[in-house]
């Protein structure tokens, strides 16, 4: 029985990268083995096990064989017998595929290191074409390491893949949780770069121009550390209404991204010409922007605007004042002095909103 650290822990120390997840495949062990020893399974497809201290994972080495379209349709194969090499084949990238043995040393059987070295991303085997999440996983690491470039023969490889359909075949929580995860990487644009080149964008999100002032754009939302709902709002933003919310259901996006992509796309008009709303007119924007009671939304509007106007200092800077001057507004004293009459409530609270906007400004 042999353990070793393998996949992305491997890649990032090489890479002189934080590391801060250990995947571990053990060699020449049973299941029986591994609960003998105090492991806990918790694997569904294949054997996987918890160490009873550290609670990484670990998990046997195993062969995979491709029985179906997608990513669902596969046997998996474990067995003392299976190696380590027979193990790292069935990986992605070359650059994942490499092992770190207990004595400290590297296992590359296929040329990891070199392609680190190279800055390139080269599938390992034929395999690669079995998995369409695999062209998302690239694209994603494009994102994050921005300075690696897509070997022809793998870009190749990701082109007969989406001529063939496979793309076609990933569900929308899969290629949700790919996209999220790279837009939230340093470089998300080249995200969208990679599967612009090989085809699968528009088959994925057919209503995104991928251009270079768009990517531009999103790439300052990386850079201003903005989170994942302004990332996708601001990626969306060129899109009409009715084509966000589209893109938003097909994704299977969170509530929150989707809720504050129509927003920004409804809005962000409005935002720009902030310096030329009156006090009504900016109540009026807060009141159909829910600002009152989701203030902090409210605030990934306006970054949202100041990513996509590009403006360091905007009259855009005014709107937050003027919400803290109509939130601090009491609703419950303005009611009271309605003499019960409910039907004057609202506009009685809009007015005096009002009122304290324009003594802000």
């Amino acid at each position: 029985m042999r353990t070793y650290v393998v996949g992305g822990a491997v890649r990032d120390a090489l890479l002189g990268r934080p590391v801060t997840d250990h995947d571990h495949v053990v060699v020449g062990a049973t299941p029986e083995q591994m609960v003998a020893q105090g492991f806990r399974p918790v694997g569904k497809d294949f054997p996987v096990f918890l160490h009873p201290q550290t609670q990484e994972e670990y998990a046997l080495a195993r062969t995979e064989r491709k029985t179906a379209p997608g990513y669902h349709g596969f046997v998996f194969h474990t067995s003392p017998e299976v190696t380590l090499e027979e193990d790292l084949v069935r990986r992605d990238l070359t650059i994942n595929a490499m092992a770190r043995a207990e004595d400290g040393s590297i296992v590359d059987p296929y040329g990891g290191r070199q392609d680190l070295r190279d800055r390139i991303f080269r599938h390992v085997s034929e395999a690669f074409a079995e998995d369409p999440v695999r062209i998302l996983r690239l694209a994603r690491f494009a994102a994050r390491f921005p300075d690696f470039r897509v070997h022809e023969s793998t870009n190749a490889l990701m082109r007969q893949m989406v001529a063939s359909g496979e793309v076609d075949a990933l569900v929308p929580e899969r290629v949700w949780q790919e996209l999220a995860r790279g837009l939230m990487e340093e470089q998300p644009s080249r995200l969208f770069a990679v599967l612009a080149d090989c085809g699968a964008l528009v088959r994925l999100l057919p209503e995104l121009d991928a251009d270079a002032s768009l990517m531009g754009v999103v790439d300052g939302t990386a850079g201003q550390g903005a989170p994942l709902e302004v990332r996708f709002g601001v990626l969306l933003h060129r899109l009409p209404q009715q084509d966000v919310l589209e893109v938003s259901k097909r994704l299977k996006a969170p509530n929150e991204c989707r809720d504050l992509a129509q927003l920004i796309a409804r809005e962000r008009g409005v935002v720009e010409q902030a310096g030329e709303l009156d006090a009504e007119a900016i109540v009026t924007l807060f009141e159909r922007s829910d600002a009152f009671r989701k203030p902090e939304r409210f605030g990934q509007l306006l970054l949202a605007a100041a990513c996509i106007g590009g403006a360091a200092h905007s009259p855009q800077a005014r709107l937050p004042r003027a919400l803290a001057a109509a939130r601090a507004v009491n609703a419950g004293e303005v009611a009271a002095r309605c003499a019960g009459d409910k039907a004057r409530i609202p506009q009685a609270v809009h007015a005096a909103r009002v009122a304290a906007v324009a003594e802000e400004l």
